[in-house]
């Protein structure tokens, strides 16, 4: 006996790979159930009809049981393909279509002059600044030293150019790990993390290859053959950019 596909929401949510929005628009277009899907268009229209202010994305639940509770029970397919639409093309996140909308009447946003600030945003936290030097070494056979960050914090135990702490500071401090003619290169390195913004002041010198400093000296052409994090990246694009091309360092 073949096996009979489900054709309920709550059926289809229990086969494997197929999430709550799915479920609904299956259950719904596919076999005109009851059933309610909310994407971004659905959700955008439901706030501005009901002047929705808790910003997202907060405001999803009260979205999605406002939403379930206009669908009617003939046709649902067919009334959240339309809603969808409605948001796709007049009711936009931008400078939305009001004179042609269906629902203009019916819509409180458009009645308050609120269309352009709905939904609303939780707003992005401010990420923190944090500054440092990163010391760009060069042997007289042209190998570059870098070496492995600490196993733990952002980018453990991968490669980079040497740098000093990385400090919520307003200048760069400058820690250089051996003594030499060091020459800032003009500009800056920077960077985002999740949660703060790198910048990176990037000093440079020649090195006696029997200085004491940790790491390992690379030749710039065997960078390739290592898995340097887009910042090592970015740092060494920024200096091999600037050596030779009216910074000279000794």
């Amino acid at each position: 006996m073949a096996a009979v596909s489900p054709d309920t929401e709550d059926g289809l949510r229990a086969l494997p790979g197929i999430g709550p929005y799915t479920a609904a628009a299956i259950a719904s277009i596919a076999f005109d159930r009851h059933a309610t899907p909310v994407d971004g268009n659905i959700e955008r229209v439901m706030s501005r009809l009901y002047v929705v202010e808790t910003p997202m994305p907060a405001a999803k639940p009260a979205l999605r049981e406002l939403a379930a509770g206009l669908t009617p029970p003939s046709r649902p397919g067919d009334y959240v393909q339309a809603v969808m639409d409605l948001g796709a093309t007049i009711c936009t996140p931008r400078s939305p279509r009001c004179s042609l909308c269906p629902w203009r009447d019916a819509c409180e946003a458009f009645a308050t002059g609120m269309t352009e600030v709905l939904p609303r945003r939780t707003p992005k936290p401010v990420r923190p600044v944090r500054r440092a030097v990163a010391y760009w070494m060069v042997r007289g056979d042209g190998a570059v030293l870098l070496r492995r960050r600490p196993e733990t914090g952002l980018l453990g135990g991968m490669m980079e150019v040497p740098s000093g702490p990385w400090e919520d500071v307003e200048t760069f401090r400058d820690a250089a790990p051996v003594e030499a003619d060091w020459v800032e290169l003009p500009g800056l390195v920077e960077h985002g993390f999740t949660h703060l913004r790198l910048e990176l002041k990037v000093m440079a010198a020649r090195i006696d290859g029997r200085a004491r400093a940790d790491g390992v000296w690379i030749p710039v052409e065997k960078f390739g053959d290592h898995a340097l994090p887009t910042l090592t990246r970015k740092v060494v694009r920024h200096a091999l950019s600037h050596i030779g091309k009216g910074v000279a360092f000794s």
